[in-house]
């Protein structure tokens, strides 16, 4: 089964993610726990945590299925040690939200060397981080979301991917997500069928399935190879509506979290209705 949803917005109250990704028609969300454009946020409270638990419970949303992301300030590969470590510290407390509000998740963008160091340096850094983190908190998955590879951003490529993963202690808290916008830019051609298989095979040849914890599903405004970050509407980009028949017939997609980040909220509805039509 596909759990598919968008990531909503929690203005007012963490609670309200649930309301707004039930409005949508969806059976799975992503959200912010904090404010994503500050380093500090105010601690949750007991009574914001029991809320959102109870509202999850009610209205039939399951952990496994909810996908909070961190701030995009947070850079685990940053070269100057006064960055890392307000880095370091605000990942940390993301992490410890999930547990708080008893999310396995966390979803983040790996990190960027800022032409200030060599890539794989950069890459072994962000595991170190990674390991850093997870030791100090319980229960809670950090899920890598491949990138577009936009100026000095890791994790573009499979493989850069791959050597994060091998660098992580405890590999049973490490997972991926893959944004299908961010691996089209990235070079990986998911317009074809042929594209399609290729690119699969090799995520499982260099990453493995079995690490795959969530789906960023959105089209791309640029095309194949262009390293552009730049969502589209699902079928009226570059990727093209033939491209989500297929994945919504692929088995290997089932049972986790498949999210929405396409640019326009008011057609999220429509969205996951045409997606599940197919």
């Amino acid at each position: 089964m596909k759990y598919i949803g968008a990531h909503v917005s929690a203005s007012g109250g963490i609670g309200n993610a649930v309301l707004n990704a039930e409005a949508i028609g969806a059976n799975a969300f992503a959200l912010f726990t904090r404010n994503q454009r500050s380093w500090t946020s105010k601690p949750l409270t007991p009574d914001e945590i029991h809320a959102f638990r109870q509202l999850c419970s009610e209205r039939g949303f399951e952990p496994q299925h909810i996908l909070p992301h961190d701030s995009y300030l947070i850079n685990l590969g940053n070269p100057d040690e006064e960055a890392l470590v307000k880095s370091r510290t605000a990942f940390h407390d993301e992490l410890f939200r999930c547990q708080q509000l008893g999310l396995g998740l966390l979803n983040f963008h790996p990190g960027s060397h800022l032409n200030q160091m060599g890539e794989e340096a950069c890459l072994d850094q962000i595991a170190e981080e990674i390991n850093r983190a997870l030791e100090r908190t319980e229960g809670v998955a950090a899920v890598i979301e491949n990138t577009a590879g936009q100026g000095t951003n890791m994790g573009f490529k499979f493989g850069q991917i791959a050597r994060i993963i091998s660098g992580i202690n405890d590999k049973s808290r490490v997972g991926v997500c893959i944004d299908t916008c961010h691996t089209f830019a990235a070079g990986y051609d998911l317009s074809t069928d042929m594209g399609y298989q290729f690119t699969f095979d090799e995520f499982e040849r260099e990453i493995g399935f079995k690490y795959l914890r969530a789906v960023h599903l959105n089209d791309s405004k640029k095309g194949c190879g262009s390293r552009v970050d730049r969502h589209e509407t699902i079928g009226n980009g570059c990727i093209g509506a033939e491209f989500f028949a297929r994945f919504m017939h692929d088995m290997r997609f089932d049972e986790m979290p498949i999210i929405l980040e396409t640019p326009d909220p008011a057609r999220w509805a429509e969205e996951i209705l045409w997606l599940r039509s197919l």
